[in-house]
């Protein structure tokens, strides 16, 4: 048996931490949801939308120039020419080079528009309080405008770009199906053919010969063809983010113009409130004089 001494017995101490207990878990929870909602959900949607495309666009695209070299080398008997001549393994090396360049700069842009729609939510300023809304703060929301502007452009020519390998790729793989169903037929593969690969000299790849046919049997035709089916997928991803933040960058700019509008009426009114203040004290005090 537990022994009851008063103020000090287990009973007591036992209902005054499950008070306190209590009373913790309930700050904390008020806290977590004032904190989730001060997070601006469509700029993180949109973020993990341009994150994923990018990462998509990046990597496949990155992993599918890879297995093209492959190919050219292995079946094509295409060489590397000197160094100071632009052929189609400098060109690779080039759009590599841009993709790296990609993803390091919209990883930090897709940081800046996350922190900018978490300065202009109105979540923040439901939980923080008012706060002024600065010339600085409307052009940097202008500013992001344009610029996310001009990136979904840039987006739409990269998704153009990245449509020709798979163009490309559907072709090859599609003279390869018809190369096996149709015996006897001449059908021969040219990578000058398609007009983006500058070479000196012919590399045809004809049915019947034993290349043609480990080419379009291997497995790094076909995976090569996937890859740069999802690097087109993760570039229309990234347009798609490119759209949702204009979605976004505009609502809040028209929330920061109103704020700036309802700012400027609250200083009028204060204004006006001050100088009726100021005029009743001074006709009270001149009254009073008077009295006296």
């Amino acid at each position: 048996e537990i022994p009851n001494t008063g103020i000090f017995s287990f009973p007591s101490l036992l209902a005054n931490t499950l008070h306190f207990d209590l009373f913790v878990w309930l700050g904390c929870l008020e806290c977590c949801i004032k904190c989730l909602g001060g997070i601006p959900y469509p700029s993180l949607i949109a973020t993990i939308l341009l994150y994923a495309g990018v990462a998509l666009f990046c990597g496949c695209g990155h992993e599918a120039l890879s297995g093209t070299v492959s190919i050219l080398q292995n079946y094509f008997e295409v060489v590397r020419g000197p160094m100071d001549t632009l052929d189609v393994f400098t060109m690779i090396d080039i759009i590599k080079y841009v993709i790296y360049g990609i993803a390091s700069a919209f990883f930090v842009y897709g940081i800046l528009l996350m922190v900018e729609g978490f300065f202009t939510s109105g979540a923040i300023k439901d939980l923080y309080g008012d706060f002024k809304i600065t010339t600085c703060g409307r052009c940097v929301s202008a500013w992001f405008i344009m610029l996310t502007y001009i990136f979904m452009l840039a987006w739409l020519g990269v998704t153009a770009f990245t449509a020709l390998p798979v163009f490309i790729y559907f072709n090859i793989w599609n003279i390869c199906q018809n190369a096996t169903m149709l015996n006897g037929a001449t059908l021969c593969l040219d990578p000058r053919q398609y007009g983006i690969v500058p070479m000196a000299e012919a590399k045809t790849l004809c049915a019947g010969s034993d290349k043609f046919y480990r080419m379009c049997e291997s497995n790094e035709l076909d995976m090569t063809f996937h890859l740069f089916i999802c690097a087109l997928a993760g570039a229309g991803a990234a347009v798609i983010a490119m759209i949702h933040y204009l979605m976004v960058l505009s609502a809040n700019w028209a929330y920061v113009k109103d704020a700036c509008r309802m700012q400027k009426y609250e200083d009028i009114k204060s204004k006006e409130e001050q100088e009726l203040h100021d005029i009743h004290s001074t006709r009270s005090k001149e009254r009073l004089n008077a009295y006296t």
